[in-house]
């Protein structure tokens, strides 16, 4: 099915808000944790979908800063979950020529699991297939406030003008700076919202929203999204007579 995609018309970044996972597990009577679990064999799946239809970057928010207020118990087995995922797929990233970032307030995350995320970091630069980018305790409008923060700073500090600050300028204070915007977003599960997630990256992203719990998501859905997406006509603010001139 692949083939059915225009190559031409592929989103250069995806990102995708994996929800789903609990509904999944209480569906069959079992623990969350068993639906995280599954969630990852998606995540692994749809890696591997993007790597060989030429996707440049997939960003998957795997957990958010709302997310530090779930159970105790719950929060940290997906801290271990995460720790085997990345020590488990680091190997493969490697051999798949696939680069591993991560976005976020990294250093809230346990010290444990930052030590595997840095060496798999590491280990992974200098590839250039893909980047797989991970958002950990990330929150869309905690990035906008550092930025501002740090914006304010260098004003003060004199080494930035208040009048050189453009939406350029900006965008290289968030935790994104070297990725390109997303493409086109995907979120599993049915809600209708974007929970806080790359709000500023996110203004002119086509949103795909499917019922699909993300347990169940596999690389049959990513080609219908892509399909979808493919239908549609970005005009960023243009109108589509524009769109044939400038074409």
């Amino acid at each position: 099915m692949i083939d059915h995609l225009d190559k031409e018309k592929l989103p250069q970044h995806i990102a995708i808000i994996m929800d789903g996972n609990g509904r999944w597990a209480r569906k069959r009577n079992l623990e969350r944790i068993v639906g995280h679990q599954k969630g990852l064999e998606s995540a692994r799946e749809i890696v591997k979908f993007c790597k060989e239809a030429e996707i440049k970057v997939l960003t998957l928010y795997a957990f958010s800063i709302e997310n530090w207020r779930r159970p105790k118990k719950e929060v940290q087995a997906l801290m271990n979950l995460l720790k085997k995922y990345i020590f488990k797929e680091s190997k493969e990233l490697l051999k798949n020529n696939i680069r591993l970032s991560a976005i976020g307030n990294i250093e809230d995350m346990p010290p444990s699991v930052v030590r595997i995320l840095n060496e798999a970091v590491e280990k992974t630069k200098r590839c250039s297939g893909m980047i797989v980018n991970l958002a950990l305790s990330y929150g869309g409008r905690d990035e906008i406030i550092r930025a501002i923060k740090r914006i304010v700073k260098e004003v003060k500090q004199g080494r930035l003008k208040e009048d050189d600050i453009t939406e350029e300028i900006f965008s290289t204070y968030l935790f994104t700076k070297d990725l390109p915007d997303p493409d086109l977003l995907i979120r599993t599960s049915g809600e209708m919202r974007l929970s806080n997630f790359l709000l500023w990256q996110m203004a002119y992203t086509e949103i795909y929203v499917t019922e699909i719990l993300w347990p169940d998501f596999k690389r049959e859905d990513m080609i219908r999204a892509l399909i979808n997406y493919q239908s549609r006509e970005r005009r960023f603010g243009r109108i589509s007579e524009q769109l044939t001139t400038i074409g």
